[in-house]
């Protein structure tokens, strides 16, 4: 089965059922259903080889992402969500008071390849590849 991306992130396997083509599908939750072909190709594309609108739509249902060029083993992006904490340390210590409440965005972290998590910007070479895949 591969992966798509629609309004949920399904697996999917083309399959004829009565002489027509189309695709049997699982839900997240273990839903089974059949699709017809034109029907499913309308609402989901492969994750494999997807543009990085795509890409960005998978990290907000939770998927980690990757370019298939990147060369760094283990390499993923991933969606910070944002938050609220409290101010206790340095160097937010020192802007804010002790106890202030910080609205935090949520953000694109990356795990590099050598374990770390680092803030994560685009590239134009990354916004306009077509190489992003999920990562499992």
């Amino acid at each position: 089965m591969n992966l798509y991306i629609g309004t949920k992130i399904i697996k999917a396997t083309p399959q004829s059922q009565n002489n027509q083509e189309g695709y049997a599908v699982e839900y997240p939750d273990g839903y089974r259903s059949w699709s017809p072909k034109k029907v499913f190709e309308e609402a989901y594309r492969e994750t494999v080889g997807m543009n990085f609108g795509l890409a960005i739509e998978a990290m907000k249902k939770g998927a980690k992402v990757a370019r298939r060029g990147w060369n760094g083993k283990g390499m993923f992006l991933f969606l910070v969500p944002g938050s609220t904490f409290q101010v206790n340390r340095p160097p937010l210590l020192g802007i804010y008071p002790e106890g202030a409440e910080i609205n935090y965005h949520p953000h694109i972290d990356m795990k590099t390849a050598t374990g770390e998590i680092v803030p994560w910007l685009a590239s134009q070479t990354d916004m306009l590849a077509d190489d992003w895949e999920l990562v499992e």
